[in-house]
């Protein structure tokens, strides 16, 4: 939406990009200054959280009046935008009312709901969606391969898991484990190693504990991983993706290639036997005690609790 607007030479004077973290705003913003022929000496970023109050933006709006050093427009960038002070959106209001025809604002910000509607309003709104993991798969792929690099699909999985949503987190644990590769080819094992990830073989331990009621196995994996310091959340998503692939395998034997694109050998026989094998109890029931698990991570005192809780209610009643 926003290419087409720009070569049909429809420019706003304020635009507000909202969406989570990592998302690209910052990053489009500076792609549309670039687009718009601006130069660095005329585009400026502010981070609105270190520069909130109204003597901020005062100077801010008495800059914007003066013109440009050698291009059509001046740029201001304010990222995180919703943390200004309610003075300090009154006095950007006055020059979101009428801007000069040299400035172009864009703001960013990660909760709209902060800003005021008569902000809102002014600017024209465009809203930056969390990447599924698919498209971060797809960057960090590309991104490996433009840096030399061969990628194990697996590995790309684990990344794109780890940057949670996030293009600048995916990218950034891209670029760690990059930097780390002695031979540019990097494994699964290579990620788990330098982002600390929890092993595969430990995820397995936990969903064979929950395939075959095996309590002790199932506690024993997760305190494993708690000792490690490792992100529950992490943990269990990984556990989630995995029980997951084991009921598309027992029910929906076509999507065994694509799957098999998303996990190491050793990770895929290990779920083709659960998927296999009538003993093994993987059931959408399981799925959803885990979904249930996985909302209750980050608000639960002790991390590791919800996942021993959920395989208390799973592998003690098997």
């Amino acid at each position: 939406m926003l290419d087409e607007a720009l070569k049909l030479g429809n420019i706003a004077h304020a635009y507000l990009f909202s969406g989570s973290r990592g998302t690209g705003k910052t990053s489009v913003a500076r792609i549309l200054a670039r687009e718009l022929g601006t130069s660095n000496d005329d585009l400026y970023e502010i981070d609105a959280a270190s520069n909130t109050g109204v003597d901020n933006i005062r100077e801010l709006t008495d800059s914007a009046n003066t013109l440009p050093f050698d291009s059509k427009y001046k740029v201001y960038i304010l990222d995180e935008v919703h943390m200004l002070s309610k003075a300090a959106f009154n006095a950007l209001l006055k020059t979101l009312e009428e801007p000069p025809a040299h400035v172009i604002f864009v703001l960013a910000t990660t909760e709209t709901e902060k800003i005021p509607e008569t902000v809102v309003s002014r600017c024209e709104t465009y809203t930056f969606k969390k990447p599924n993991q698919k498209i971060l798969k797809d960057m960090i792929k590309k991104t490996a391969k433009a840096e030399g690099c061969t990628l194990e699909a697996s590995a790309a999985d684990l990344i794109a898991l780890l940057g949670d949503g996030s293009f600048r987190d995916a990218h950034s644990t891209l670029q760690k484990v990059i930097s780390s590769s002695k031979d540019k080819t990097i494994s699964v094992e290579e990620v788990e190693r330098v982002t600390g990830a929890p092993k595969g073989t430990l995820v397995n331990d936990f969903v064979g504990a929950l395939a075959y009621g095996k309590l002790e196995q199932g506690l024993s994996a997760v305190g494993q991983a708690a000792e490690a310091n490792i992100d529950m959340k992490v943990f269990l998503e990984l556990v989630l993706t995995k029980v997951r692939a084991v009921l598309l395998l027992r029910f929906a034997k076509s999507r065994e290639q694509q799957l098999a694109d998303s996990f190491s050998e050793e990770d895929m026989e290990f779920l083709k036997k659960l998927a296999d094998d009538t003993a093994a109890k993987v059931t959408s029931a399981v799925l959803l005690e885990l979904l249930g698990a996985h909302d209750m991570v980050g608000r639960s005192a002790v991390p590791q609790l919800p996942l021993e809780l959920a395989l208390v209610n799973v592998a003690g009643a098997a």
